[in-house]
């Protein structure tokens, strides 16, 4: 997944503080454990640590390239899954490349296109690039926040990151925490409010954010967001389109120098997923994992979450789709003594053992694979949670998993907090549900769906 990180000052000459620049490396080495590189200037500093996935002899960063008067040094975390389509324009553009990586694409994006560049791209990515001759660095993430970008302030410099520890390795920033980020741990959580952190001194540039870091300070710009548009496609039309969107997405994710395998639970999404993977890597047989745990044939209780036990469907999707498939058991004493590590390796509380168990899912994954397909976060875009359709939960002013405030409230001191935590929580609903774009034709439940799903994504 590799990492990012670094720090720029534009109005000082910043230390060339190999300490610093050590210690912020050393908090991604898991991200990123084929390769280290770092650049250093005399404004800024940036750290790259790599999980080579294409072109492993090349593709070093940071990149650094010369092109149209400039010079530009880029470190980015994620995957360009429109990399040949941009390069064929650059190409008849008059740009030249001397490896496949995706890096050098993206990097002749910006110096082509400049900040229009994130228009252009279909992927997932947080990057940060520097240009020199200009003094300013341009950040930017995806459209869906697949992948993090951190950053914190302090004075006239930035420090950024792909982890939150990340930047807290700078010795400018301070772990600091202040009420309304212990309101956002205890009430909103395991949600999260877009662009916030646990520390009241370090954000997160938002999904479908850019921005500009120089000397006049950050200047953040969103370049995407959800809009509604009228559906005029057929009901036939809209099922086309939808498989060739879902086949063209999954068939671009299939590039890859390194094993890659996906993750079979059964379930529409991965079953799927596992269903094209398989066809467009034939006669290569695909490799699929599935997760259970210790007796969950002899505990396992029905949920309007998990209406059945997966094992009967995994096993019939893997023999259709002429997968090997190889079946990970968590011990619960290990689930739960993971959940420390899990936590640590967020930066942030969340899901509790959804995240534990997806951790040691993936330590045993990685023993033989480096990519793997999953199908997370289907039920949020095609709405398979229960919220979407229990009318009693459908029409609640609260995100569903934000509820029980006054239970919630009782596990902070009396007083500590100077806001009342139902209003707190009523405020952040309203703040999303107004970012919410509608069509003057919408009925009620028309409009309530747009709400549901904006409140899915953004928290």
């Amino acid at each position: 997944m590799c990492g990012i990180g670094g720090f720029a000052d534009f109005k000082s000459r910043i230390e060339r503080n190999d300490e610093t620049a050590k210690k912020m490396s050393a908090t991604l080495a898991r991200r990123g454990p084929d390769q280290i590189g770092q650049y250093m200037g005399e404004n800024a500093v940036f750290l790259h640590r790599r999980l080579s996935v294409v072109d492993l002899e090349h593709g070093l960063q940071p990149m650094r390239r010369s092109a149209m008067g400039g010079d530009f040094v880029i470190t980015y975390n994620g995957e360009l899954y429109n990399t040949e389509d941009l390069r064929r324009e650059l190409l008849l553009l008059g740009h030249s490349f001397s490896e496949r990586s995706d890096t050098e694409v993206l990097l002749n994006s910006y110096i082509q296109w400049g900040d229009g560049c994130v228009d252009r791209l279909n992927g997932i990515y947080a990057f940060a690039i520097y240009d020199i001759k200009n003094r300013k660095i341009f950040m930017a993430r995806d459209r869906a926040g697949v992948k993090p970008l951190f950053y914190a302030l302090s004075g006239s410099e930035i420090i950024f990151g792909s982890e939150i520890k990340t930047v807290l390795a700078h010795p400018d920033v301070e772990p600091e925490i202040n009420k309304e980020s212990i309101a956002e741990i205890f009430l909103i959580g395991p949600g999260r409010t877009s662009g916030t952190t646990a520390f009241s001194n370090i954000f997160e540039l938002c999904p479908g954010e850019c921005a500009v870091f120089s000397e006049d300070g950050l200047k953040k710009r969103q370049y995407w967001k959800l809009e509604a548009k009228e559906h005029k496609d057929s009901f036939d039309e809209t099922a086309e389109k939808i498989k060739f969107l879902i086949t063209d997405s999954i068939s671009r994710q299939l590039v890859s120098d390194v094993p890659l395998c996906s993750f079979l639970s059964g379930g529409l999404d991965s079953s799927i997923i596992t269903a094209v993977a398989s066809r467009s890597l034939a006669p290569e047989r695909l490799v699929t994992y599935s997760v259970d745990y210790t007796d969950n044939k002899k505990y396992f209780t029905a949920t309007a979450f998990q209406p059945n036990s997966d094992s009967d469907f995994i096993s019939m999707m893997s023999e259709s789709a002429n997968t090997r498939h190889r079946n990970v058991i968590i011990n619960n004493i290990d689930l739960a003594r993971a959940l420390c590590d899990a936590t640590i390796d967020r930066d942030l509380p969340c899901m509790a053992d959804v995240d534990s168990s997806l951790l040691l899912f993936c330590r045993e994954v990685k023993k033989t694979h480096t990519v793997a397909l999953s199908g997370e976060c289907a039920d949020e875009i095609f709405g398979g949670y229960p919220w979407f359709r229990n009318e009693k939960v459908l029409w609640k002013d609260d995100f569903p998993w934000s509820g029980n405030v006054p239970l919630k409230s009782e596990f902070i001191r009396e007083g500590l907090l100077d806001f009342d935590p139902a209003d707190f929580v009523l405020q952040k609903y309203f703040d999303t549900i107004n970012s919410v774009s509608y069509l003057p034709s919408d009925s009620k439940i028309d409009r309530r769906i747009r709400e549901i799903t904006i409140l899915n994504i953004k928290w």
